[in-house]
């Protein structure tokens, strides 16, 4: 179910008819003049144009697709259009040789939004699914799902760019797909439409309260899986006559629930031999190692060393001579590695190891198609030569990029006090003399790629050095989990991290041993340091200002954990998970003690660490219990709820008025630094009463950006 909410669309107007007027740079122009290097501002970076998911720790099902005869790849690119709150989207067709131009075979619809499985129901998460074009098997048409009206349908486009059509006309989303020959085989939820009607007929005697419910997002009852079961159908393009798929068809397709999302890779060759992975014990952190079928059809394992953990794909060559695989490695898995292994050799090839992101990666012909990119470089399509590791550019969707001047990144490395491996990308402005400290801000809690925001994109990082800023993107160690290999179920793995706070307890001594790298370094300031954080990185500021002093302001886009928040305001299905996994104790409890580290609400009294809430309405009611108890002892606390948000916020001016907002936090606590813009007086006046509550003079810097 990846279609976005009826709430969706009336946030984003919909379709090609309505924005494809002003979308004519979804394309970026044929030739880019030079100009003059520039500093870096907020649009630059939300209205980056992306293919597949903006967060390269994200590694979803790939988004591009190579036609039948190799030559040409499709994909769909999207751009935000900020002063609109929408998006711009295309399908695209680039030829791998580079002689024609890219070229749009369809334009239009609308952003789609995932719905994550939580407890056996469908919740939207805020996360923009991956598209996956797939051309017919004559390469006459590309089929893709798009999404206009807040349904997602499967369409077709002629491969020459002279017309588009939706081929279904579904009452609810078509999830997954695959071409049969010259039919499409899909799947939906039929269902779903009975089930909502049963839920508002429910609603006019009142909905009862039960495990259904989860009062922070919605009171309406939420949907779940069970109740409404995938079903298959096959539909002819040319007619659309639509028919149930047989037993043989449906299998053609996955059952699960978010089927966008990659399980245990697996490649089948040219001579039907299949190569896979597979766990060498029941947890779910176990070593994997990879497998293969031979000629004979008996089942070996791979014995190199590179093909017992991190296996992220899987390719066999030509004839099956060969599997390629992609692993993550090195340093708490900070390298991506490229390797060869010839079934019964007892070593793999080492092809290419590099720092930069590489995701969605197709096998063609003696190459490998990926989306590449680094901390100071936006994603482009490159050709990866698989004999010499050798790369070239396929498409660069964002060449203006260029012309903006970044600070230098320089990778640190650390331990924990648990000697857990962690790692983090230091960001510095540009034009940094390398012998002033500066301020420092943490951002969590991945740092594959280009920096961003980090999880959420929330605090972007290249712009808060721009400012004047030290930025640490913080990558996290491994969970402390993975010293129990006998643990089944992540249920296990996620009572062990509870037990006497292990987890947050890791999460922060990384986070205060990377801090103090920096600052041995020379580059922070350690009476100027701010921390920030989405999900779980957001648990990690909250615990840090609980059981350290050494941050100085600190912002937050998600909270909070506190006896009532979790135990109430949650619904009963989260409740009872956190009882049952989580050993939390009831609400009804006098259980202060069990909460003193890991709540805010409960240490109120003493937390007077300016603290800015930037929340999705979705979630702003888990925030009461700790806004509240902050409030009411007169804590500098801040609150901001965004309308038609999810837990990760999709809309493109909530996005800005975001990027914004953390950055004139940063600048007012830890840089003493006003803007001037008569705008945000207001805000001024609001933040010089908080630091009045703390009676703290602020930190003093330099006089502005």
């Amino acid at each position: 179910m990846v279609g976005a909410s009826i709430l969706l669309a009336s946030l984003v107007a919909g379709g090609a008819a309505g924005t494809s007027a002003s979308c004519e740079n979804i394309l970026p122009a044929a030739h880019i003049p030079g100009v003059v290097r520039r500093e870096i501002t907020a649009r630059d970076l939300i209205e980056l144009r992306d293919i597949g998911h903006p967060d390269a720790n994200i590694d979803e099902a790939t988004p591009l697709a190579l036609s039948p005869d190799g030559r040409s790849l499709a994909f769909v690119i999207s751009r935000a259009r900020t002063d609109e709150n929408d998006y711009c989207r295309a399908l695209v067709v680039v030829d791998l040789d580079r002689r024609r131009p890219p070229r749009i075979v369809d334009r239009g619809g609308e952003l789609p939004i995932i719905e994550g499985v939580y407890r056996g129901m469908f919740v939207p998460t805020g996360y923009p699914a991956v598209v996956t074009p797939a051309w017919s098997p004559d390469g006459r048409w590309i089929a893709y799902l798009k999404q206009e009206r807040s349904i997602t349908q499967l369409w077709r486009a002629r491969a020459d760019g002279s017309g588009a059509e939706p081929v279904t006309h579904s009452p609810v989303d078509v999830e997954s797909w695959t071409w049969s020959g010259d039919r499409l085989i899909f799947k939906s939820r039929p269902s779903q439409v009975a089930a909502n009607r049963a839920i508002d007929r429910e609603g006019r005697s009142g909905w009862l309260y039960d495990d259904r419910i989860t009062p922070d997002v919605t009171w309406r009852p939420q949907l779940k899986v069970a109740d409404i079961p995938l079903e298959t159908f096959v539909v002819d393009p040319e007619t659309g006559e639509v028919r149930a798929a047989t037993s043989a068809e449906a299998e053609r397709l996955p059952s699960e629930p978010m089927a966008g999302y990659p399980g245990n890779p697996v490649a089948i060759s040219d001579d039907g031999r299949k190569a896979w992975t597979q766990r060498a014990g029941a947890s779910p952190v176990s070593t994997n190692q990879i497998w293969v079928e031979d000629r004979t059809g008996d089942k070996i394992a791979c014995p190199a060393a590179a093909c017992e953990e991190g296996i992220r794909s899987l390719w066999w060559e030509k004839n099956g001579s060969a599997l390629l695989f992609m692993r993550s490695e090195g340093w708490n898995r900070e390298n991506t590695a490229l390797y060869r292994w010839r079934p019964g050799s007892s070593t793999a090839e080492l092809i290419l190891r590099t720092n930069d992101a590489l995701t969605g990666c197709l096998h063609g012909d003696g190459q490998l198609i990926c989306i590449r990119e680094d901390a100071t470089t936006p994603r482009r399509i490159v050709a990866i030569d698989v004999g010499s590791g050798q790369s070239s550019m396929i498409f660069n969707p964002n060449p203006e990029f260029a012309a903006i001047k970044l600070g230098k990144v320089e990778r640190l490395r650390w331990t924990n006090d648990r000697g857990l491996p962690a790692w983090g990308d230091l960001a510095l402005p540009p034009d940094y003399d390398g012998r002033t400290r500066l301020p420092l801000v943490i951002v969590q809690y991945r740092s594959r790629g280009f920096l961003r925001g980090g999880i959420g994109d929330d605090y972007p990082i290249h712009l808060l050095a721009a400012h004047g800023f030290a930025v640490l993107s913080f990558q996290s160690p491994p969970h402390v989990s993975y010293a129990y290999p006998n643990l089944e179920t992540f249920d296990d793995l996620n009572a062990v991290g509870r037990k006497d706070w292990a987890q947050r307890r890791s999460l922060l001594s990384a986070i205060l041993a990377g801090i103090d790298l920096t600052i041995s370094r020379g580059f922070a300031d350690p009476a100027r340091i701010g921390i920030s954080g989405l999900s779980d990185g957001a648990s990690t500021v909250a615990f840090a200002l609980i059981n350290t002093d050494r941050f100085a302001a600190a912002a937050i886009s998600t909270c909070c954990t506190d006896p009532h928040t979790v135990m109430t305001y949650g619904g009963i299905a989260w409740a009872e998970w956190n009882r049952r996994v989580m050993g939390y104790p009831p609400a009804s409890s006098d259980n202060s003690d069990f909460w003193r580290p890991r709540s805010l609400a409960v240490n109120a009294e003493r937390i007077d660490t300016p603290l800015l809430m930037q929340l999705a309405d979705s979630e702003a009611m888990l925030a009461l219990e700790t806004f509240t108890a902050l409030r009411e002892h007169g804590q500098p606390v801040e609150m901001y709820v965004f309308p038609g948000e999810l837990h990760n916020k999709w809309q493109p001016a909530h996005r800005l008025a975001v990027y914004t907002r953390n950055i004139d936090w940063f600048d007012f606590w830890l840089r003493g630094y006003v803007d001037p813009d008569p705008s945000k007086s207001e805000q001024y006046e609001r933040w010089r009463a908080l630091r009045a509550l703390v009676d703290e003079e602020p930190a003093t810097g330099t006089a502005g950006p």
